[in-house]
């Protein structure tokens, strides 16, 4: 069976890092994980290929040559994975939807031929056995929770590696925390789930033979979500990048109570762990009670991100403006924190009320949901009908956005950022790293209409942070794409 595995494009989003991935030469920032691992657990008698149209087009030669298309995305990708949906039933393809977007729209949304509800490992067996027969059932949906032992190494060699700027790797599945809008613990569970130390090391072992060097994103829901757990598997990656030269700049989301543990962020930071993204939200104590986000009420925000930052792991920042109990003053405080935490990379989303979470449920009771949304927080499209002014809400969101993300502002952040990490790793030399390099000077330093402050800033991280100046670098041209997205959200009509 010729089996096609087809991953939908995303929109253009501060996420994509588009304006920045150019500079490089990259088509996408990750490539598509789940695809690669459904494809490992596809019979290997079965012919595969892997479209990732976030890199290349979907062409009517790749449609012709299947049997079978299996499609998985997110709730933000719904649009383009429909019209591909679509496409495949105009040719009379049979058609398979899984992944998170399985979970968030009804089956009949879809309009695929077999929906799969839940996480492959548990039902890729089934739904093969069926397809082969000619019998297979229009939903598959799982009735456990799999243990992560049953996960095979990614299919790599489905994708082009050089297309894509970090690869990614997963530990574990689930968050143990109750956070009103969060679809993950709906999906995935409360109770985190972890591969065997040995598995992960394995995929390590994989990407390290293919050749990659750089970034390494460890794709997990929330990494220290078993902290007795993950302490062996820190122990393992520090022993592992040593004996390998640290080829690996590692990534990955936690939760802000990673700052009470200076035996984990050592750990963390042995093990090569350079960024960590945490979901702040709002430093505002009512609003994150409201929203059960009760582990970010029991400290204090600035010190336990300085904290994290003290070990030299950069904190990228998850905000969120729409909560009910957000007053007026919301966006002036919003901005004054995100300027003093240091943090670069703040990503601020409208509130989003995702299909099949708590907070749906509870604005479905109270009459005020208005569809189920797009799943892009970063647009300035809401669901729902919130407690502040809709107009005030949507205007003091792109106020926010335009304060951090001026240059000044920016640079201003990176500057902090860098004297509080003091990040030593180097960017590797090479083609894709000078073309970005040279290019970061003609656009932004060049023509870029905040070329004064891009050169103040490249000066002064060369004489002050000589050590961190390819992290500088990376920043600036990171700080560039979200400029564009800024101008381009500026402009949206409401």
């Amino acid at each position: 069976m010729n089996a096609l595995l087809v991953y939908p494009r995303f929109p253009d989003t501060y996420w994509s890092f588009r304006y920045a991935l150019s500079f490089q030469g990259k088509r996408a920032a990750q490539p598509p994980l789940g695809l690669m691992t459904v494809a490992a657990l596809l019979p290997a008698s079965w012919n595969k290929r892997l479209i990732d149209t976030n890199v290349e087009r979907l062409k009517e030669s790749d449609l012709a040559w299947a049997d079978i298309v299996l499609l998985s995305g997110m709730h933000v990708q719904h649009e383009h994975l429909l019209s591909i949906v679509r496409r495949c039933r105009i040719r009379g393809l049979r058609t398979v939807v899984g992944g998170p977007i399985a979970s968030s729209l009804p089956a009949a949304e879809l309009g695929a031929d077999h929906i799969v509800i839940g996480e492959a490992e548990a039902i890729a067996s089934d739904l093969v056995r069926d397809l082969e027969a000619g019998c297979a059932r229009p939903v598959y949906e799982a009735i456990e929770r799999p243990s992560l032992d049953r996960t095979p190494l990614p299919d790599f060699s489905l994708i082009r590696m050089n297309r894509y700027s970090t690869m990614t790797v997963q530990y574990s599945r689930g968050c143990p925390f109750n956070c009103e809008f969060c679809d993950i613990i709906e999906i995935y569970g409360r109770r985190p789930r972890m591969k065997p130390v040995v598995k992960v090391l394995a995929e390590f072992d994989q990407l390290y033979a293919l050749g990659w060097r750089g970034p390494v994103f460890v794709v997990d829901d929330n990494f220290i979500g078993n902290k007795v757990r993950v302490r062996d598997l820190l122990a393992a990656l520090a022993i592992w990048q040593r004996e390998h030269r640290c080829p690996f700049r590692l990534i990955t989301e936690a939760s802000l109570n990673l700052s009470d543990d200076p035996d984990l962020l050592q750990a963390m930071k042995d093990a090569g762990f350079a960024s960590v993204f945490l979901g702040i939200e709002t430093p505002d104590a009512s609003s994150l009670a409201a929203a059960n986000k009760h582990q970010n009420t029991r400290r204090d925000l600035l010190d336990s991100i300085a904290t994290i930052q003290s070990y030299g792991i950069e904190v990228m920042g998850g905000f969120i403006l729409g909560f009910d109990t957000d007053r007026e003053d919301v966006f002036d405080c919003l901005v004054e924190f995100i300027q003093k935490s240091a943090i670069p990379v703040a990503m601020v989303g409208l509130l989003q009320a995702m299909p099949g979470t708590q907070l749906h449920r509870r604005l479905t009771r109270e009459g005020r949901i208005l569809h189920a949304g797009g799943g892009n927080n970063t647009g300035c499209e809401l669901n729902f009908v919130p407690r502040m002014n809709p107009h005030r809400l949507v205007e003091g969101y792109r106020s926010v956005l335009r304060r951090i993300y001026n240059c000044e502002a920016y640079y201003e952040r990176v500057r902090d950022y860098l004297q509080r990490c003091q990040p030593r790793y180097r960017a590797r030399i090479n083609i894709a790293n000078l073309r970005a390099l040279m290019l970061s000077f003609l656009r932004q330093g060049v023509y870029g209409r905040a070329r004064r402050s891009y050169w103040r800033f490249v000066v002064l991280a060369a004489i002050r942070y000589p050590r961190s100046f390819g992290a500088a670098m990376t920043m600036a041209v990171m700080g560039y794409h979200f400029q564009m997205m800024t101008e381009q959200i500026a402009d949206t009509e409401i």
